[in-house]
């Protein structure tokens, strides 16, 4: 190996990657700041936690080294080396502070501190490093949403087998020029474009082949609607008159009664110089902000895709009893999961790696279809009216006079007055956002799976069953509940504390605000992902007493979810002034916590807390339990 490149071990037995005092990182200056979140670190995390080989290279890490010194600048991999530093301090494990952020002293004694915080001033605490170390706390001190607890020892065992490539770049590099040609260089080749080569290569017809990659790269594209990535002519062709009606796919050219189709043949206008893509809802000229945003990824979508095909082809292991599709979602093995399904799978007794061109075909088939379902039936955040943070959609592309448009999804019956089906529309947008924001990591959003399957089975055109469609998306919440909660409790006592999973607290929102439309007119699922204590274990207030488990500190009654960047002060804060202090965020919060402050009355301040804490709080965790009973009682 170059003595310019060095493997590094991320945790030895008696040493770490932050361990050697000789050496030096520097964050410099023109290094953006830690700006990893929930996503980014809890994908971190999970790939850690949950990889099978016998060691895991985490990426590299570029850096310049300065001269006559052991010490290294930072040019690429700053997020994830900060986020291991925070790693490893969350883990208890001794590190030095050899990582530092040039001309930023706010950063630097947030890192030094990191522990221990409550040393520094508010004002002298870098917010980003703080936040995401509280993340990383809470997650290798909680239970995950399957409420399972965290394995630390599995972890660190885990940890001492994941690598880092230290990359130097020669002495005197010019780094402007070293920056140029890395925003300059192309995206390097990913999981999925081995995936589209490997089956684009049992594809023995060219036509076939093309018309299977132009597929490929519209539904790869996951911005706004899979139609706006065709020409006008193809989208017909596809999606019927209006775009909204997927078309059977034949790369036959032929109809299912075996007459020739003039139309297929337009399909593959596509393939034309003078081919031309939309821009309607996708990226821009000036790379502003799309209009639609996807919920996942294309890795993770072909994933999902994958499993419907199994399912709707009914694809067994060759080996009866045996896995062929794993349940965790994890697109670091993406080629591995169709390796097994090609390479293992067969349907009706017969092998799918003795006819892999069928297989090919069925797949891209299946793509497009579930791409089709996903724009239509699955929520996306859309961004308009000037609103940055965007919002929860649930619509339909339709077309009219050869103009492009979007109206609320439809999931009406036959016989029934359009009027009567915006209820359901809105049923299902607020389902699948409760579910979207409980499961915050796309490895585990089984549910998108579950429903696509659901809509592939009926085609996504069947109103009959289209009316069925809420009833499946709020099933597949409350058995979440059920399954990982109500069942899980023991002697009947709901005291999971901060481990309670968020579907709980999400699931009886959407019960809450379904019970009473107009009242909660305004309420939105949004990130809250940090399970806070309404009466706290340590009030802050002198005046009134701590509260143990034993005593009912941890019952679901006086639980609340909030979303992580609350100011810390709400940990410690006594009802009466988390009330006050906090009117603005409780007014636009959980239901729960709403209800919990309008319970928080009384003649006096000391009496409100005190009556919180002696009965209040167990009646409405008595009222609140009885709806998830109900809700989960048939299942």
């Amino acid at each position: 190996m170059s003595s310019l490149i060095n493997e590094l071990t991320i945790l030895n037995e008696n040493n770490n990657i932050f361990s050697d005092r000789s050496i030096h990182y520097i964050i410099p200056l023109y290094q953006r700041a830690f700006a990893w979140e929930d996503k980014e670190i809890s994908q971190l995390i999970d790939d850690i936690k949950d990889f099978k080989e016998k060691n895991y290279y985490i990426g590299s890490l570029i850096v310049s080294k300065k001269e006559n010194e052991n010490q290294y600048e930072v040019i690429d991999g700053q997020q994830r080396l900060t986020a291991l530093f925070l790693l490893l301090n969350s883990l208890e494990i001794k590190i030095e502070n050899i990582l530092t952020f040039a001309c930023r002293k706010k950063s630097d004694e947030t890192l030094k501190k990191i522990n221990n915080l409550e040393l520094l001033k508010n004002e002298d605490i870098e917010i980003n490093l703080q936040k995401g170390k509280k993340i990383i706390d809470s997650i290798i001190n909680g239970r995950d949403l399957n409420g399972q607890r965290f394995d630390k020892e599995h972890f660190l065992q885990q940890l001492r087998k994941v690598k880092l490539y230290r990359i130097e770049v020669p002495y005197n590099t010019d780094l402007n020029r070293y920056f140029e040609v890395m925003n300059t260089r192309g995206e390097q080749l990913e999981q999925h474009d081995i995936i589209k080569a490997n089956l684009m290569s049992e594809i023995t017809n060219d036509e076939n082949q093309t018309l299977f990659a132009k597929i490929w790269e519209a539904c790869s594209d996951m911005t706004g609607y899979v139609q706006m990535h065709f020409d006008t002519t193809t989208r017909g062709d596809l999606f019927g008159d209006r775009w909204n009606d997927m078309q059977k796919i034949s790369f036959s050219g032929k109809k299912a009664n075996g007459k020739k189709k003039d139309v297929d043949l337009n399909i593959y206008n596509i393939i034309k110089p003078t081919f031309k893509v939309d821009t309607v809802d996708g990226v821009t000229d000036r790379d502003e902000r799309v209009r639609f945003e996807s919920i996942i990824n294309f890795p993770f979508f072909l994933l999902h895709t994958l499993k419907v095909l199994v399912a709707d082809k009914k694809i067994q292991h060759v080996k009866k009893g045996e896995t062929l599709v794993y349940d965790l979602l994890d697109d670091k093995k993406l080629t591995d999961a169709f390796d097994r399904v090609i390479f293992n799978g067969i349907i009706d007794s017969n092998r799918i790696s003795d006819s892999k061109e069928s297989f090919s075909l069925d797949f891209i088939k299946c793509l497009l279809k579930c791409r089709f379902l996903f724009d239509k039936y699955i929520i996306k955040r859309e961004y308009i009216n000037e609103n940055s943070n965007g919002e929860w959609s649930l619509k339909q592309l339709e077309v009219s006079s050869k103009k492009p448009y979007y109206i609320n999804t439809r999931f009406g019956q036959h016989g029934e007055w359009e009027s009567t089906w915006e209820p359901r529309t809105i049923f299902n947008l607020k389902l699948q956002s409760c579910l979207r924001v409980s499961y915050t990591s796309p490895k585990i959003m089984h549910w998108i799976t579950e429903l696509l399957k659901w809509l592939y089975c009926n085609n996504g055109k069947n109103l009959e069953k289209l009316g069925d469609y809420e009833w499946k998306i709020e099933s597949l919440a409350a058995v979440a509940v059920k399954n990982n909660y109500l069942d899980e409790i023991e002697n009947g006592l709901f005291n999971w504390g901060t481990d309670t999973p968020h579907i709980v607290f999400n699931y009886l929102d959407y019960l809450l605000w379904k019970e009473n439309r107009k009242k909660y007119s305004d309420f939105q699922f949004e990130f809250r992902n940090s399970v806070e204590h309404w009466y706290p274990q340590h009030p802050s207030e002198e005046t009134f007493d701590e509260w143990t488990k034993e005593e009912g500190l941890d019952n679901f009654g006086n639980l609340c979810i909030i979303q992580r960047n609350i100011n810390s002060k709400f940990s410690n804060m006594c009802p009466v002034a988390k009330k006050s202090t906090f009117e603005e965020m409780i007014k636009k919060g959980s239901l729960k916590l709403k209800i919990m402050a309008d319970l928080t009355v009384a003649s006096n301040a000391n009496n409100a807390n005190k009556n919180w804490k002696n009965y209040v709080y167990k009646k409405h965790e008595e009222e609140m339990l009885e709806k998830l009973l109900d809700a989960c009682s048939d299942l």
